[in-house]
């Protein structure tokens, strides 16, 4: 499931492969940027912010984000992708690289003098050079009635995690999801959340558990109804949200977390 961590490596990829070069060829197979031709413009950086992906080319910033089922693969050229074209979004070429994106839940090009103003409502990102676990917990605690794991994965007060990473934070603190703000210790959840993140940004699989094997990475996560592997309690399993449409699987330890 892409979070911060999958799109900070996405970015990364994607930055290596492509910046400092001249683009061959542009293809926007989203209608409202089909006419978008970025041919002849050098790439200058990839990067990610949050769970948002920004490919600076030119004067313009192509911004996409995965959502729950895209991904970005880098490809030589004339090599064969590994996925169906009619699932492709964006395809960005270089003389010695091919970027393509598929099935990706947004996408967007606007000027670079943008960038700033548009990403501006996300809090600070867990894994970028603006990072400040202050502002972070200043941000959660304006709203106090909120629910501790609605609150972690508003992506205002602090951009990176996903679903994924609150549940198991939630776990790791012995926080009941639906604790709320106020009554949660705010400093030591946000520094735990930064110390997990990055200790996972490098990794190929991610792991809250230390143990890297298949099956045994995560604590709750997608667990509901097994035993808890710390204690043996069955692994309970609900919904939360701020509203009916922004409801996301939860689970929790009724044990462990109390």
């Amino acid at each position: 499931m892409p979070e911060g961590d999958s799109v900070y490596q996405a970015a990364r990829r994607l930055h290596e492969a492509l910046a400092d070069q001249v683009v061959t060829k542009s293809d926007f197979r989203v209608p409202a940027y089909a006419t978008v031709d970025l041919s002849g413009e050098t790439v200058h950086s990839v990067a990610s912010r949050g769970k948002h992906l920004l490919m600076r080319i030119g004067d313009e910033v192509v911004h996409s984000h995965l959502k729950m089922e895209g991904e970005w693969k880098v490809r030589r050229p004339g090599e064969r992708w590994h996925r169906p074209a009619w699932q492709a979004r964006i395809v960005i070429e270089t003389p010695a690289a091919v970027a393509v994106g598929f099935d990706l839940g947004l996408v967007e090009v606007f000027p670079a003098v943008e960038e700033e103003e548009r990403m501006s409502y996300l809090g600070p990102d867990l894994l970028g050079p603006d990072w400040d676990a202050d502002e972070a917990v200043r941000r959660m605690a304006t709203a106090p009635d909120a629910p501790i794991a609605v609150a972690l994965g508003d992506q205002r007060n602090l951009a990176g995690l996903g679903n994924v990473y609150v549940n198991e934070l939630c776990f790791l603190r012995g926080i009941r999801p639906t604790r709320p703000v106020a009554e949660v210790e705010l400093v030591p959840l946000v520094d735990l959340a930064s110390r997990v993140i990055r200790a996972n940004r490098d990794r190929i699989s991610r792991t809250t558990t230390g143990d890297t094997r298949r099956g045994a990475r995560l604590w709750v996560h997608s667990r509901g109804g097994e035993p808890c592997r710390r204690c043996g309690t069955r692994i309970e399993h609900d919904r939360l949200g701020r509203n009916d449409v922004e409801l996301r699987d939860t689970w929790w330890c009724p044990n462990c977390q109390r």
